[in-house]
């Protein structure tokens, strides 16, 4: 009978545990879609063979672009990227297997990201009115930044 009891008590600190750890994500995830200049936004690196969609959220910043992972709880962004290094390659809708694996109704957005003179390959899925946004942003830089907007 104690041998019962004391797994029924590890399956529930188990699941509170769990349950903790998804309210921690929630809120995060609130509090950074609470703030101006943020949208939902999947990404895709473009190196070797194993290219998957990662689910985030993005906020624009003055001169960069901070995307945070969805489930993750760490306050700093996953990946930081400058506007001045960002170039759009193609926009197009999410087709094939890509519906899955995006939010509904987003557009893949291709970029080139150039970082100290090398050179990778991006990938955003956004809703369209996000990549009016993102477009908009990339056109406004500082004049001498030389942004391209496909």
């Amino acid at each position: 009978m104690h041998e019962v009891l004391l797994s029924l008590e590890i399956a529930g600190a188990c699941a509170v545990a769990l349950l903790v750890l998804l309210v921690a994500v929630v809120a995060r995830r609130r509090r950074l879609t609470s703030r101006l200049g943020t949208f939902d936004c999947s990404i895709r690196q473009v190196r070797g063979a194993r290219r998957r969609w990662a689910l985030g959220v993005a906020r624009y910043e003055t001169d960069r672009l901070d995307w945070y992972r969805t489930f993750s709880l760490s306050p700093r962004p996953s990946c930081t990227y400058a506007r001045r290094a960002l170039t759009v390659s193609l926009f197009r809708e999410a087709e094939g297997s890509e519906l899955a694996a995006v939010q509904p109704g987003a557009m893949i957005v291709e970029c080139r990201l150039e970082v100290d003179g090398l050179g990778e390959e991006i990938e955003f899925a956004m809703g369209r009115d996000a990549y009016t946004g993102f477009a908009s942003w990339l056109e406004s830089a500082p004049p001498g930044q030389g942004v391209n907007v496909a």
